[in-house]
């Protein structure tokens, strides 16, 4: 497989409307980085794999992605975030990671069929393939998207915390698929709240408030100085944000 790429962000400003949620992040994620992104609620985590995926335009400054393009970028979403009164079954779904080769109304054949069955069995849902996607369990669920990453075969991966109300073998899996990919030399991104994941699992961290606290070798950015300076960060924005509103009021 080719070397992983390099995210670079550059004075990068994103927000919504253009209210900035994260603000003036400079840095390079390294080709083959297993980096968790961490901080307090609206810390600008989420609104950061939206930048990165082009999902959001920067209001400021840009990423720039080396030696790829956001077709290979694998983007799984907070689990509340995805719609799942579509009428799916898991097998289909599943079969949606295979649109790159295949087109978004391209026929399946027998070698991706084999694909989609190899990928269900690789997250232990062999036997739910007819199932509805309306019907899994929250961990069933978080499965059947991992398994739709496995197709994919990006090079990016972005997971917005992916550990979310699932039960603790889920999250083990799922854990092992994410080093399996990172020994491949794929460039991974995880938004993660649980610091004891964090500290087991990602060798490298970057910390949000708002702007970058931290950056670099775990150990050195989950301190407590760090992890207290970014919820007051985050406390602090929070209350300009309510006094400007109510000025404006």
């Amino acid at each position: 497989m080719p070397t992983a790429p390099t995210i670079r962000f550059e004075d990068l400003t994103l927000g919504y409307d253009r209210h900035p949620a994260l603000h003036h992040l400079t840095g390079e994620v390294k080709a083959g980085s297993l980096l968790a992104v961490i901080g307090p609620n609206g810390a600008g985590k989420s609104t950061l794999l939206k930048g990165v995926v082009g999902a959001l335009k920067p209001i400021g400054g840009r990423v720039k992605l080396d030696q790829v393009n956001c077709r290979d970028i694998a983007y799984l979403p907070q689990l509340a975030d995805v719609d799942r009164s579509f009428p799916l079954n898991l097998f289909d779904f599943v079969a949606m990671g295979l649109w790159r080769n295949v087109g978004a109304f391209g026929t399946i054949g027998p070698n991706a069929q084999a694909k989609v069955a190899a990928s269900i069995a690789a997250v232990g849902l062999e036997g739910f393939e007819r199932r509805g996607i309306g019907t899994l369990s929250g961990g069933q669920m978080q499965r059947t998207l991992f398994a739709r990453l496995l197709l994919q075969d990006a090079r990016v991966i972005l997971l917005d915390e992916p550990f979310n109300a699932i039960d603790t073998r889920t999250a083990s899996d799922l854990i092992s698929l994410i080093h399996r990919w990172h020994g491949e030399g794929r460039t991974i991104l995880t938004v993660l709240h649980d610091l004891e994941t964090v500290n087991r699992h990602f060798p490298e961290t970057m910390l949000l408030a708002r702007e970058c606290v931290a950056w670099g070798p775990t150990r050195e950015v989950c301190t407590p100085a760090n992890l207290l300076a970014a919820r007051h960060m985050v406390e602090a924005f929070d209350r300009d944000a309510s006094e400007c509103a109510r000025g404006a009021a």
